[in-house]
């Protein structure tokens, strides 16, 4: 069942997927139509769960679920990743691919840069320790306020030289 994001508590579980480019308010539209009516019917062996999902900066796409009652299955997972996959395939985006990183510069344009490639992008200086980028351990909604990390914080400071 479809709840308002705000109306899900901080131990919500959270999937976040970003889209490979920007989206505009009428692809905006077709992910809030589509979403809502998936969150509606979503549910576990039969049972609904509470359900929303949050876009952010045109791009980055949070599913929630409350499972306090009854954890996800797998073939609700399933389902899920079904619905997004209808959505790249709809709009000509990419969101369930997890070979991309997304990164926000100091003017907070968020841009997605494939895995593959990314030393060269700090040797090019395309990639900075002052930019900040989606942190991939965010697993609940209380989490999102550590959505974004600085680089320098991150598994990418790797590829920094010391």
């Amino acid at each position: 069942m479809y709840i308002p994001f705000d109306q899900l508590p901080g131990h919500a579980r959270v999937w976040v997927y970003q889209s490979n480019r920007t989206l505009n308010e009428k692809e905006l539209e077709v992910i809030q139509q589509k979403l809502t009516r998936f969150c509606e019917g979503w549910n576990t062996h039969g049972n609904p769960m509470p359900t929303s999902f949050q876009i952010l900066d045109s791009q980055i796409l949070i599913l929630a679920v409350d499972e306090s009652n009854l954890g996800t299955s797998g073939c609700s997972i399933d389902s899920s990743v079904r619905t997004l996959r209808e959505l790249e395939s709809l709009l000509g985006i990419n969101l369930t691919d997890q070979g991309k990183v997304t990164v926000k510069n100091a003017a907070g344009q968020v841009n997605v840069l494939p895995a593959l490639g990314l030393k060269s992008k700090v040797q090019a200086g395309e990639l900075t320790l002052e930019q900040e980028v989606i942190n991939p351990q965010v697993q609940s909604k209380a989490d999102l306020h550590q959505l974004w990390q600085p680089v320098r914080n991150s598994w990418l400071n790797k590829y920094f030289p010391n």
